[in-house]
């Protein structure tokens, strides 16, 4: 695939320098989504979410009933999987018990996707600026990317006060502050429709992953159209378009 043609499958315009000859903006920085991305956290979040449930006397759920409902945040998560009826009132009590639970809990099957280490250490290799953004809280964003990408990601940032959760654009833009980047220099990497929803937002193009929390039907049905079946795709990827 051509610079050309991966330029409008991505559906970023063409820009010329001042002599009229085409050229891109070199991408120079990834930020990653952080649940189904680079780390399945399927396992501990259901563990924790049944915990909540079971503590408000409602019926626990599987694995792949959460795999759905997990993306937009823990509240919309529980919001999801509560028995209908449920008030706003119940789910704010729920939120915090959920919370407490996974802050203790969030490490005990978490762990990379398999090539993830791999391609973030080529991609420092090769110069990239990395960042995690997750509308997961804030104090479990760091503590897992201190456990398992410290070596390799300058930045990473959860849910908190003050900064709108995605699809918003907010944690987008303050990773890409903090890494002194700008959107003509970034991509972004996640798995679901809140992805491709904040990559739109933020105006960065999106690379689905494969992996994930979502299928590739259903992201084509959101509008996505850029995919990694595996990590190491996102080097092929990034070396088309630069």
């Amino acid at each position: 695939m051509t610079q050309l043609q991966l330029s409008d499958k991505l559906g970023v315009s063409d820009k010329t320098n001042s002599k009229g000859s085409y050229f891109m903006s070199k991408i120079n920085t990834v930020i990653f989504d952080m649940d189904g991305t680079v780390l399945n956290t399927l396992d501990d979040l259901t563990m924790s979410v049944n915990y909540t449930m079971e503590k408000f006397g409602f019926p626990q759920r599987t694995l792949d009933e959460y795999r759905q409902a997990f993306g937009s945040g823990i509240r919309r998560a529980i919001e999801l999987t509560v028995p209908d009826g449920t008030s706003q009132e119940v789910i704010d009590e729920m939120v915090p018990v959920f919370k407490e639970h996974y802050d203790v809990h969030c490490l005990d099957k978490t762990g990379p996707y398999v090539g993830i280490i791999e391609l973030m250490r080529e991609l420092k290799k090769r110069g990239y600026k990395m960042a995690i953004v997750s509308n997961k809280i804030d104090s479990a964003v760091k503590e897992l990317n201190q456990k398992f990408f410290s070596e390799v990601i300058e930045v990473a940032i959860g849910e908190q006060d003050g900064i709108k959760r995605k699809p918003a654009p907010d944690m987008v833009v303050k990773a890409m502050d903090e890494l002194g980047s700008s959107a003509e220099e970034a991509v972004y990497i996640g798995d679901s429709e809140v992805d491709f929803a904040t990559a739109k937002n933020s105006s960065l193009p999106c690379i689905s992953v494969l992996w994930g929390f979502r299928d590739k039907a259903y992201l084509e049905e959101i509008g996505a159209n850029i995919f990694a079946k595996e990590p190491s795709d996102v080097l092929e990827i990034l070396a088309n378009w630069n």
